[in-house]
């Protein structure tokens, strides 16, 4: 675990050297180990559940290009009102885009219905998905572990899987009623209480954990295009 730490600090320390922009950070990370160091970096700062399957490292310039690429989808998302917006990496080491809506704004207790503030945020976000067909996308649902009514301890956690699932699919339903192509939607998954982002003794950190996130990540067809040279 120490050789880890060793590894990223040294890894995030020349990435802060080389600059902040995702331009920089794409060259860093997309050559020669950048598969490797990426899935590391993933693991802590982003999701290594995305991204292409694209079997080999990407390469120096191809990483820069989709670094320059994701700025622009970053800058497009924090104009969607009450979205929280992240850089992260994928499974490739790739600069990816991680969107979080706060489920107390997407629905009410124990709904997967979503609510109008949320169809309103999810429809200028659905024109985001629709600008940048070449980004994939992964919609995850998570809830705090507080339990259900009469149910034991194992009994309350599969309903927060069922009803994470449920919510994760009504945000991917609704944006595909909104234009977005089902193929672009890549996976749409729900994780219940798995994975908080915060302190579940708190009431503040129990809102934190019931989101929904939306990962918008390098398609195969956009590192393509990235490593032909021709990624706008």
């Amino acid at each position: 675990m120490k050789k880890l730490k060793v590894l990223v600090l040294t890894l995030c320390a020349g990435i802060v050297m080389a600059g902040c922009n995702n331009l920089q950070k794409g060259t860093a990370i997309g050559a020669g180990a950048g598969a490797a160091l990426g899935a590391i970096v993933g693991k802590l700062a982003g999701n290594t559940v995305i991204g292409a399957a694209v079997g080999t490292a990407v390469g120096a310039g191809a990483g820069a290009l989709i670094g320059k690429k994701m700025d622009k989808v970053k800058a497009q998302a924090q104009a969607v009102q009450n979205a929280q917006v992240e850089e992260v990496k994928d499974a490739n080491g790739l600069d990816a885009v991680k969107v979080t809506f706060d489920s107390g704004i997407l629905f009410t207790t124990s709904s997967a219905v979503l609510s109008q503030t949320a169809k309103n945020s999810l429809t200028n976000f659905a024109n985001v998905l629709k600008q940048n067909a070449d980004c994939d996308v992964s919609v995850q649902g998570y809830t705090d572990n507080t339990g259900w009514k009469n149910s034991t301890a194992e009994q309350s956690a599969q309903k927060n899987l069922d009803l994470s699932q449920q919510r994760a699919q009504s945000v991917t339903t609704y944006l595909m009623s909104m234009g977005v192509p089902s193929t672009q939607i890549r996976s749409t998954q729900g994780y219940g209480e798995s994975n908080p982002v915060a302190d579940n003794t708190t009431a503040a950190g129990k809102a934190q954990n019931r989101r929904v996130e939306v990962y918008m990540y390098a398609s195969e067809a956009m590192i393509k295009a990235a490593e032909a040279g021709t990624l706008k």
